[in-house]
C-alpha cells in the first residue's frame, strides 16, 4: 500500500485507556448504535476526501441509508462489520476500505496460502500447529468456506473471513500435488488478550506489551540480504518502511557485485518516500514515477532524483502478493529499461491512500478508521496499474511439486541470470518464512 504517511494497523494510542474487543458477544442496542457511527464516520470521510468526486458513478448517499437501516437490525459483529465494508464495496478501489477495531483474541490459522498464477496454494505451514496434522505446501485450495478462490476475489476472501468475521474455523477442500482430494476443517489457535487496555503508562500499564508487539511485527519486516561473492547480492524487501540510511547502507553493500536481485515478492508496498529515495538509488537520471489524479487540481507527480547509488545489473522478483509501492518500482525497472523483472504477475493494487483514524468513547475508547484513497497513479506509459499489474519480463509459477518441496524456481533464475549456480532447493531455504512469536 503506497501512502504519503505510514499506514500499517497497529493499535493508535491516546491519552487514555483504550477497550480492544469493542463489543461483546452479545450485539445490543448500545453497539448497534457504535456500528452506525461507524458506519457514518466512514462515509463521512469518503465523501471529503475520495479521488473521484462522483464515486466512479457509485450513490454513496443510498448506499449508506440501505446499510444504516440494515445495521438497525443486525445481530451479530461479524454481520455489522460486514455491513459497513459491503457499503463502500462497489468503489472497486483497493486503498477505499473499512478497518474494524482490534478484537481481543487474536487467531492464527497457522499456515499462508496465496494466488499462483490462477491457482492458490499453501505455501507455507506453521511447525507444531493444527495446521500441521491437515496441511501442506503444495496443496492447492480448491474451495474456502464453499468459494472458489480467485486473484479478483482473493484479497476480499481474506478480508471477509479473517478480518471482518475473524472466523473461528477455516472449511476446507484442498488438492495435494499428487491429485488427491480431501476436506479440511481448521481451527484457528487463540491468543487471548485482555479485553481492556491501559495505555496511560502508568505503573505497570499494557503499554509495553502494545511495544513488545510492534517490535514482533518490525522483526517480520525486516530487510534480509544475502551475498554470493562479487557477482550476485540478493536482498529480500519485505515492505517500503526502511529510513534512507537503511536503503543507502544495504545499496553501498550492493555495489561490490555485479548483480543485484531485489525480492519484492510478498511486498505489499509502504511509504512514498521510500519508493522515490529507491527509484533514485538505481537510476542514473531524475525519473517521473508517476502522476496523481485526483480531485485537488494541481498535484504534484511521484518523482525520484537520480542518486546513482547502485548502477551495476539489476533484477527485481515479484508475486501475486506484490503491490502498489512494490509494482511501481518493478514497472519503472521496465519501462526504464533499467532491469529484468521475473515471477508472477503483480496484485494490481495500486492507489494512493491515507489512513484515517477514529474513536469512540472519552476515558474508555475504541479505535477503528478507513484507508481512502486520494489519488489514482499514472505510468510515463498513460496507464494506471490498479487492476492491471504488472507482467514480468520472464513469468515463472512454481509448481505445486516446487511448492511441496520447498524448490525456489523463480529465485534460481535470477541467480542463473547472474552466472551463479543456485539449486533450487537452496534458493528456496535462503529466506524462511517468518513467523509472529506467541
Amino acid at each position: 500500500m503506497i501512502t504519503p504517511q505510514r499506514l500499517a494497523f497497529r493499535l493508535l494510542i491516546p491519552a487514555g485507556v483504550v477497550l480492544l474487543p469493542v463489543l461483546g458477544q452479545q450485539f445490543d442496542n448500545l453497539q448497534r448504535e457504535r456500528a452506525r457511527q461507524m458506519l457514518k464516520d466512514v462515509v463521512d470521510t469518503i465523501r471529503k476526501n475520495y479521488y473521484d468526486v462522483n464515486y466512479h458513478g457509485v450513490d454513496l448517499e443510498a448506499r449508506f441509508k440501505e446499510a444504516d437501516q440494515k445495521l438497525r437490525n443486525t445481530t451479530t459483529l461479524g454481520d455489522a462489520f460486514a455491513e459497513i465494508a459491503r457499503t463502500i464495496q462497489p468503489l472497486k478501489d483497493s486503498h477505499t476500505f473499512f478497518v474494524p477495531p482490534t478484537r481481543s483474541t487474536r487467531r492464527e490459522y497457522g499456515y499462508v496460502s496465496e494466488m499462483v498464477g490462477d491457482r492458490c496454494f499453501v505455501t507455507a505451514v506453521r511447525p507444531n500447529t493444527n495446521a500441521t496434522e491437515k496441511l501442506a505446501p503444495g496443496d492447492e485450495i480448491l474451495k474456502w468456506e464453499g468459494f472458489s478462490p480467485t486473484r479478483a476475489e482473493f484479497w476480499d476472501m481474506n478480508y471477509l473471513f479473517n478480518t471482518l468475521y475473524s472466523a473461528t474455523l477455516h472449511h476446507l477442500v484442498v488438492r495435494s500435488p499428487n491429485g488427491a482430494e480431501r476436506t479440511v476443517e481448521l481451527a484457528a489457535k487463540e491468543h487471548q488478550g485482555k479485553r481492556i487496555l491501559d495505555l496511560t503508562g502508568n505503573g505497570d500499564g499494557d503499554i509495553w506489551q502494545v511495544l513488545r508487539d510492534q517490535e514482533n511485527d518490525e522483526r517480520l519486516m525486516a530487510q534480509r540480504t544475502i551475498e554470493f561473492g562479487p557477482a550476485l547480492m540478493i536482498w529480500k524487501m519485505p515492505e517500503f518502511d526502511i529510513k534512507d540510511q537503511g536503503t543507502d547502507t544495504i545499496l553501498k553493500q550492493a555495489r561490490q557485485h555485479a548483480f543485484l536481485v531485489l525480492d519484492l515478492r510478498g511486498n505489499p508496498g509502504g511509504l512514498v518516500v521510500v519508493l522515490e529515495h529507491l527509484v533514485g538509488a538505481v537510476m542514473d537520471h531524475d525519473v517521473t514515477i508517476a502522476t496523481r489524479t485526483g480531485r485537488k487540481p494541481g498535484l504534484k507527480p511521484i518523482k525520484a532524483r537520480a542518486l546513482k547509488e547502485f548502477s551495476g545489473k539489476l533484477i527485481v522478483l515479484i508475486d501475486s502478493r506484490s503491490a502498489s509501492a512494490a509494482e511501481l518500482f518493478a514497472r519503472v525497472v521496465q519501462l526504464e529499461h533499467r532491469g529484468v523483472v521475473l515471477g508472477d504477475h503483480s496484485s494490481g493494487k495500486v492507489m494512493e491512500s491515507r489512513y484515517y483514524p477514529f474513536q469512540q468513547g472519552t476515558e474508555t475508547v475504541f479505535t477503528y478508521g478507513a484507508s481512502i484513497t486520494d489519488a489514482d497513479l499514472i505510468m510515463a506509459d498513460g496507464k494506471s496499474l490498479e487492476r492491471n499489474g504488472v507482467v514480468p519480463d520472464e513469468v515463472i509459477l512454481p509448481s505445486a511439486e516446487d511448492l511441496a518441496r520447498g524448490r525456489d524456481p523463480v529465485l534460481m533464475r535470477a541467480a542463473q541470470i547472474a552466472g551463479v549456480d543456485l539449486d533450487p532447493a537452496r534458493a528456496g531455504r535462503i529466506f524462511p518464512v517468518e513467523w509472529r512469536k506467541d
